[in-house]
């Protein structure tokens, strides 16, 4: 019933016991069952895109979230819009790892695959661990659905399911049982069934249903009757698991210990928008996005404008030409300005991105990277732009580049990202991709003080102007429109070095473009020292950069704790790189650069510093495994 999708082995016990509305329990309803203490779990919820089982892992997420562990999330979305349903193509998942330790990732395999018909089964099943729990909406392998999927034979018949713990559960079946008394519609009864397939799984962890009553009541406030069917149908799945016999025991996941401080549970797009907002206000700044909806990056767009009360103003244009200009006009008139996009919007902004350039105005500017080219895998993840924001426009034409190595970094690094086009005046490109945009994690919220101040100075005095003037890192005064005694021009043909006059002049054209690359080469400067993971000195350094970070972590880690020599480097600064990177490198006898690419920073990595690094590289829409980087790594000694 639920559902906000957007683009969009043994045999089990296949009898099904049913629990009458009146017998679901309150959220604190005694445990008759044992439960055993597990460290870490990973879950993959699967079904069709009309099953909900996006809203279905991060209700899932939510109260994990409050129960204490640290986790990671992957929401796995299909390409296609309006998909076949039943088919593989339209299947939909959401991974969440969650631990009384460290999370860095969403893991490498399911511990457990909740799959809602056949074609989640099919897709999924050899992403479950061997002897993995797998929960299967028994009601939903008809003829019609079996064949869809590709399916010859009944997988519950045919062995595909034997080296599995298997649980066969007609949740359509008995989610219409529990919602028969509610005389709701059948379109309302099915599309309930991701919220008892939701409560059983927060039985089996001992999660608590609060966060999503809560979510419900306010979800459907003016609709009661279809709140009342969902808590039924969520209260029901809990129900089963306490009660049905094929389940002998649950599971219970310690909570993590972690740093004091206020948490909340973020996705990388929320903190972008979040940073943006903050920027906007530590600065003194009024703020203003100029977008355009674009998988994945559009919830930035929605988060910011929820945010009016703070004087951010959010503008949805009719192209990315657009959304891009309206961001410049409003930090020529003193506005702190950002766009976001993806890669195919970054490619039509480029053209605008010179004009930022070469009028030396700060701006922010989001890309939210996937899969390519042209529509590419529009919902997948990819590193697939780091070519195309550092060299993808004309002209001697730089500026900063930075990237986001996890949902949570997504705050951090577009903070910076503000600072130094506020800085330098000049626009920066964040590059985050779908893995970390949309991925989630627990954020520890700052505290107002903890946040440096960002200083702005805006040109008020009119004695000596001129708009080209420079500061000590060489950045243009910024001037508002209006300012008496400061009229100015600035745009996109070449102004004289002084005086802003236009100029064609080819040696004042060289010091200009020598000028502005200078300006951006100084941002290195304004770098903290990058912090080295492992020995000083060793057989093999990895050098990554933006949400392969924490993958390369966990397989340096595993690595290392097998005697080898190996550390790891992260850069959120690509470009320009960093100023102690080739010392660091200096120090080891190999270099590997791993890439959900095919070869983009190593490149960057061999020209600058004349190294014969070895790339790993995967282009497959999924972020790395560790366990496929472990095995690749250790060919390099």
């Amino acid at each position: 019933m639920l559902n906000d999708e957007t683009p969009r082995q043994g045999r089990g016990n296949a009898a099904l016991p049913t629990v009458p509305p009146t017998e679901a329990p309150a959220p604190n309803a005694a445990k008759t069952k044992a439960r055993q203490n597990v460290d870490n779990v990973v879950i993959r919820f699967s079904g069709d895109s009309g099953d909900g089982m996006q809203l279905t892992g991060t209700e899932f997420t939510r109260a994990t979230a409050q129960a204490g562990n640290d986790l990671q999330t992957f929401p796995d979305y299909p390409s296609e819009i309006r998909a076949p349903a039943g088919t593989i193509a339209g299947v939909s998942g959401f991974q969440v790892q969650f631990s009384s330790s460290s999370v860095f990732t969403s893991g490498d395999q399911a511990d457990v695959l909740v799959a809602m018909n056949p074609a989640a089964l099919k897709a999924n099943l050899g992403e479950v661990r061997p002897g993995g729990i797998v929960i299967v909406n028994s009601g939903a392998f008809t003829a019609q659905n079996l064949e869809k999927a590709g399916y010859k034979k009944n997988p519950f018949e045919d062995g595909a399911l034997e080296g599995y713990k298997a649980h066969l559960v007609d949740i359509t079946r008995l989610t219409t049982l529990a919602l028969e008394p509610t005389g709701l519609p059948k379109k309302e009864v099915d599309r309930a069934k991701n919220m008892y397939a939701l409560g059983l799984m927060l039985w089996m962890y001992d999660r608590p249903m609060e966060p999503t009553l809560k979510y419900i009541q306010a979800k459907f406030a003016k609709k009661p009757e279809i709140a009342k069917g969902n808590e039924i149908a969520l209260k029901a799945g809990w129900a089963y698991g306490e009660n049905s016999e094929i389940f002998a025991g649950a599971y219970e996941v310690p909570p993590a210990r972690i740093e004091p401080g206020v948490y909340r549970n973020i996705s990388g797009n929320e903190a972008t928008a979040l940073a943006l907002l903050t920027a906007s206000q530590l600065s003194g700044v009024p703020g203003f996005l100029g977008s355009y909806p674009i998988t994945p990056a559009t919830d930035i767009l929605q988060e910011l404008s929820k945010h009016k009360n703070f004087g951010f103003v959010t503008f949805q244009a009719e192209d990315e030409i657009a959304g891009i200009c309206s961001a410049i006009g409003a930090a020529y008139g003193g506005r702190f300005a950002a766009t976001n996009t993806s890669g195919p919007g970054l490619a039509l902004k480029q053209e605008a991105i010179g004009l930022a350039v070469i009028s030396e105005l700060p701006l922010v500017i989001i890309d939210v990277q996937r899969g390519g080219p042209s529509t590419g895998l529009p919902t997948k993840t990819e590193q697939a732009d780091l070519f195309q924001a550092v060299m993808g426009r004309n002209g001697e034409c730089w500026l900063p580049v930075l990237a986001a190595s996890s949902p949570a970094d997504c705050f951090d690094t577009t903070l910076e990202a503000s600072r130094i086009a506020l800085k330098y005046m000049t626009p920066v490109i964040v590059l985050s991709d779908s893995y970390a945009a949309n991925g989630q994690e627990p954020w520890k919220v700052p505290l107002p003080e903890e946040l440096e101040p960002l200083k702005v100075h805006f040109r008020t005095d009119p004695k000596g102007f001129h708009p080209y003037l420079r500061d000590e890192n060489l950045a243009r005064p910024w001037v508002r429109p209006g300012t008496p005694g400061l009229e100015h021009r600035i745009g996109g043909l070449e102004k004289n070095f002084d005086t802003g006059a236009v100029s064609q002049d080819p040696a004042n054209h060289e010091k200009m473009c020598r000028t502005r690359t200078e300006k951006v080469d100084r941002v290195a400067r304004d770098y903290k020292p990058l912090k080295v993971n492992g020995p000083d000195k060793g057989d093999v350094l990895v050098i990554g950069w933006g949400s392969t970070q924490g993958a390369i972590a966990q397989a340096v880690e595993a690595l290392r704790k097998k005697g080898r020599s190996i550390a790891q480097v992260h850069l959120r600064h690509v470009h320009p790189l960093p100023l102690d990177l080739g010392k660091i490198i200096s120090n080891y006898k190999k270099v590997v650069v791993p890439e959900v690419n095919l070869g983009q920073l190593i490149l960057f990595i061999r020209a600058k510093y004349q190294v014969d690094a070895k790339g790993i590289n995967k282009v497959q829409g999924r972020p790395f495994k560790v366990a496929e980087l472990v095995a690749k790594l250790e060919e390099c000694f």
